[in-house]
């Protein structure tokens, strides 16, 4: 399944999860950490729990939940985690390996085989980003720039070239251990504009998807990480005629006047792939 838009939406509003899964978003990320008061901890616990038990909600999508850093995320995880566990934990704050492997460890001691899509938001993470990529149970990576640049002390900007060192190494650690790797978000929710551009520089970076903090941004969002139609032909091309020249022992051949090579095999399998056809 693809993960072009990651909404989030918060663990302690019952009525927005519910609604979350007619965004259309490709993973929904029920979050217990940042978008609940300290205070509402132990309600949002037991609404994702109840949300996750009911048989009536079985949305197309990733159902995922964030958990809190350290001790209140050993609660989080066996709180819902033992009886009908999401299919993915998102782990924020990650800053190396163990954060990863601690927290799957911990789903495993109450039953529960829950692959980790940690999140890199800080100095730390950002340099042990292939460690984290690389860590058995993670299975996908999530940037976080916002966070990032509050701990660096970087000034965020329109143009995010604080941010962009950081962007680039997560995305490569992820191309590396072979994981998907999720853009940050765009903050500012009613700027569609912004959104599909910002959206678009992710998609050229490599980035597989982006995080969305609103319904509205899903839409925009699937639309910039799903391949153009143009792209979508173009690779069938290529790869039909791959088929042939391996067929007739041709170690070279072109497309439409182009000449193939090993690269642009690599991204026609990976637009396909992207848009979910065959050739």
């Amino acid at each position: 399944m693809p993960r072009r838009s990651v909404l989030f939406s918060p663990g302690d509003r019952p009525e927005l999860m519910r609604k979350a899964p007619g965004s259309g978003a490709d993973v929904l990320v029920f979050d217990l950490e940042d978008a609940v008061a300290p205070g509402r901890k132990t309600e949002a616990r037991a609404a994702v729990g109840d949300l996750l038990a009911d048989d009536e909600f079985d949305p197309d999508a990733e159902v995922t939940v964030r958990v809190n850093p350290g001790e209140t995320g050993l609660e989080d995880i066996a709180a819902v985690c033992e009886t009908h566990p999401p299919d993915a934990l998102v782990v924020p704050k990650a800053t190396d390996g163990t954060d990863v492997t601690n927290v799957a460890a911990a789903a495993r001691e109450v039953g529960a085989d829950c692959p980790v899509i940690p999140i890199v938001e800080s100095a730390a993470g950002v340099l042990a980003a292939p460690e984290i990529a690389a860590a058995p149970d993670t299975t996908a990576v999530i940037f976080g720039a916002e966070d990032f640049a509050a701990d660096v002390g970087a000034t965020r900007t329109d143009e995010g070239t604080e941010v962009l060192y950081a962007r680039e190494r997560v995305v490569v650690a992820a191309a590396a251990a072979g994981v998907d790797a999720i853009d940050t978000l765009h903050v500012d929710y009613h700027d569609e504009e912004g959104l599909r551009e910002d959206a678009r520089f992710g998609r050229e970076l490599g980035y597989d998807g982006k995080l969305a903090i609103h319904p509205a941004q899903v839409g925009p969002i699937n639309e910039a990480f799903s391949p153009d139609p143009e792209d979508v032909t173009w690779a069938k091309k290529v790869l039909r005629a791959r088929d042939e020249a391996n067929a007739d022992d041709r170690g070279v051949f072109g497309v439409d006047g182009e000449m193939i090579d090993a690269p642009l095999i690599k991204q026609a399998e990976n637009i396909l792939d992207r848009a979910g056809e065959s050739y």
